[in-house]
């Protein structure tokens, strides 16, 4: 999808690996509404201080971002290497620096060789095409088998109005958000705080309820650049027909991109939704789904296409929500393995294996409390994933 406006180009800076693609840029030909939302982790990249420092202003030109080196844990070195590369940016694109955000992946602690991206600014800005976004979107994985990217289109006020998405994560993923980064390019026309609403919101739906290995990133970011080329009447207040068609649009695509992260996971062989009904209230219902999505016993077995479904009551358990234990009832896809508490038998254990050899499933847990229902997206935990996480920086 070409969305008007916006250009983007991915060369390979040598940041980490040779030849391959480390650096990428998205450019609007002109300063465009933007959003962005950020890791909650403590522990902040400079990138990410940088990002949170500059979106407030609710502009945005250019994003600047690479992979194999993280910029987190890095001083005032690192600070400052942020700040000088959006300059060179800046410069090179004839921008105010402002309005470029940075954005980086990689090793913690190293610091960002700011020489190497300087000598690859003048071939990635003369390489800026329409339709180079899926090498950018290869030019920020790290330990993703396959680029993930999404799109959709909507009809705002008789205009056709695009999205275009892209997204990299396959470890440390947990909220809030994961070890991700997320761009997405819109040509809507659109008031930057209903941006944000819409963004924020779509988040929460999409990348706060996935999980791949409970951890959660210093370098988290999603941005979203409006460049008001559509046409539609701007959208200005968030609860209007027009906002909530541009809302469910936004919200749809981040849930893709971070479905594709999920079913991406390091060493994953498995997308599973954890889907609780019936409890209290919506923050229990969250909150066993996310401990039992969380939960390595659970995730291993998946794994292993055991139906241990006691490691589920056990991980709900300690989940904080309130519950009858002698009520449960657990089903894998459509098979029903718990009732009341209790197993059903051999015969829908056998089934239920049936379920867990599916590379998409569905566990659903009844908590008989309430009306209240939560969902988490997760994978299983396999050998791989320890393959991978045991030499990652080698």
């Amino acid at each position: 999808m070409n969305i008007k406006g916006f250009t983007y180009s991915a060369v390979a800076a040598g940041i980490r690996k040779k030849e391959r693609l480390d650096l990428g840029l998205i450019f609007s030909e002109k300063p465009a509404v933007a959003a962005g939302v950020f890791t909650k982790n403590r522990v902040k990249a400079a990138p990410v201080l940088l990002g949170m420092e500059r979106i407030g202003q609710g502009r945005a030109q250019a994003i600047l971002v690479n992979s194999g080196v993280a910029n987190a844990c890095t001083g005032k070195n690192g600070m400052q290497a942020a700040r000088t590369c959006s300059g060179l940016a800046a410069a090179a694109l004839g921008i105010d620096e402002n309005l470029v955000q940075i954005a980086s992946t990689g090793v913690i602690g190293e610091q960002l060789p700011v020489e190497k991206v300087a000598a690859a600014l003048d071939e990635l800005v003369g390489g800026l095409s329409p339709t180079g976004h899926e090498e950018v979107a290869r030019a920020i994985m790290t330990t993703d088998t396959v680029p993930k990217t999404a799109e959709r289109t909507c009809t705002i006020g008789g205009k056709e109005v695009k999205l275009l998405g892209m997204a990299k994560g396959a470890g440390m993923i947990m909220p809030d958000m994961a070890t991700m980064l997320c761009f997405v390019m819109t040509d809507a026309d659109i008031a930057a705080d209903i941006l944000q609403h819409h963004l924020l919101r779509g988040v929460m739906q999409s990348f706060n309820r996935i999980t791949v290995d409970g951890d959660t990133s210093t370098n988290d970011t999603v941005l979203i650049l409006a460049n008001s080329t559509a046409g539609n009447p701007e959208i200005i207040a968030p609860d209007t027909v027009e906002s909530t068609i541009f809302g469910a649009a936004l919200a749809g695509l981040l849930k893709d991109l971070a479905l594709q992260i999920v079913a991406d996971g390091e060493g994953a062989t498995k997308t599973v939704t954890i889907k609780v009904i019936n409890a209290a209230n919506e923050d229990e219902a969250e909150g066993a789904a996310r401990t039992i999505a969380n939960s390595s016993l659970v995730k291993t077995a998946f794994f292993g296409e055991d139906a241990n479904w006691g490691r589920i009551i056990a991980a709900l358990g300690r989940s904080g929500a309130v519950f009858d234990q002698d009520s449960v009832d657990i089903a894998f896809g459509d098979v029903l393995l718990v009732h009341g508490g209790l197993a059903q038998g051999a015969a829908a254990e056998a089934k239920a294996t049936e379920v867990l050899r599916q590379k998409k499933f569905t566990v659903t847990v009844d908590l008989k409390t309430g009306q209240a229902t939560g969902e988490i997206y997760t994978c299983d935990l396999s050998i791989d994933y320890i393959k991978i996480n045991a030499d990652y920086r080698s």
